[in-house]
């Protein structure tokens, strides 16, 4: 059984491994984390985000929408979620998320994604 100070050090490294671009490696690492502390969102955002990088958008779906079961105003998460949507082909259900990460932050990367299709 590993302790929490082992687990702190595992999302260290899977940030380390992301950053490097290493999804799949933070993926393993992250995966002890959530078993161990499956109430860590984020660990859970985090490993979201390394099956966004690793093209894995059906895990990163399911996990950017069980952290805003919890955290429903997390703007990143409506924004992530948003891009993976976007790259899965599903555009109706992107436009929602870009305007509910815009509306909860209004940051010019949002605010932008928000209005992708104004014009068409």
């Amino acid at each position: 059984m590993s302790d929490p100070e082992t687990h702190v050090i595992d999302f260290r490294a899977a940030e380390q491994l992301l950053a490097a671009r290493d999804p799949r490696g933070a993926v393993k690492l992250l995966d002890s984390v959530i078993a161990a502390h499956p109430e860590n969102t984020a660990a859970r955002l985090l490993r979201a985000r390394a099956f966004f990088a690793a093209a894995q958008l059906r895990p990163a779906e399911l996990e950017f929408e069980l952290v805003l079961e919890r955290e429903p105003d997390n703007a990143f998460a409506h924004f992530a979620l948003a891009r993976t949507f976007e790259r899965s082909g599903k555009p109706e259900q992107a436009q929602r998320h870009f305007r509910l990460a815009a509306a909860l932050d209004p940051k010019p990367e949002f605010l932008r994604a928000a209005r992708f299709d104004d014009g068409a």
